[in-house]
């Protein structure tokens, strides 16, 4: 699939078949996730494949309550549990650049699942505490986000976007480029 594609037809999916998703697949994808870039190429992220079906119950508790993420968590075949060491990556000027690593990373972990035929969702809204206990993810890391990971049951259509008129600018703030 075409990489302009891909970025134009990728949708948060949040409805899964139980079909499962071949271990090959997720390597492929996670692959993608690796190659991302990062601060002073630091790496600083880690992944979780969740497969089992009691972890990936007990993990869909901690999510708020009211996410629709819920079901997609119990549903999918496969979850991934992204974590960053906030010291593996720079602290400038304010700016925590573990998340933006991280981020990176769980796009381009996106991107390829799509280009595979899979659904992903960002998932954010969750206790980490919750998690980290089901996890047993280190006291030095922090979990940034899941996805779930399988086959869409449903395809949402796309959302409105700006325009880029709306948020490019030239040469400085507000000063229109197009």
């Amino acid at each position: 699939m075409d990489l302009y594609t891909v970025l134009a037809e990728r949708r948060s999916i949040r409805k899964y078949l139980t079909d499962p998703v071949a271990p090959e697949k997720v390597q492929k994808i996670l692959e993608a996730a690796r190659l991302a870039p990062s601060w002073k190429n630091q790496q600083c992220w880690r992944f979780i494949v969740v497969r089992d079906q009691e972890k990936r119950e007990r993990l869909s508790a901690a999510l708020f309550a009211d996410n629709p993420c819920v079901r997609a968590i119990k549903t999918a075949p496969v979850t991934i549990v992204l974590c960053a060491d906030p010291k593996g990556a720079g602290d400038l000027d304010g700016k925590d650049y573990y998340m933006l690593d991280a981020g990176l990373a769980m796009q381009q972990l996106m991107l390829a699942a799509h280009a595979e035929g899979l659904g992903t969702c960002w998932v954010g809204a969750f206790f980490e505490a919750k998690a980290r206990e089901v996890l047993q993810v280190p006291p030095a890391y922090r979990i940034v986000a899941l996805t779930p990971l399988g086959v869409p049951a449903v395809q949402p259509p796309p959302r409105p976007r700006k325009e880029l008129s709306e948020i490019v600018y030239a040469e400085e703030w507000g000063k229109p480029l197009f």
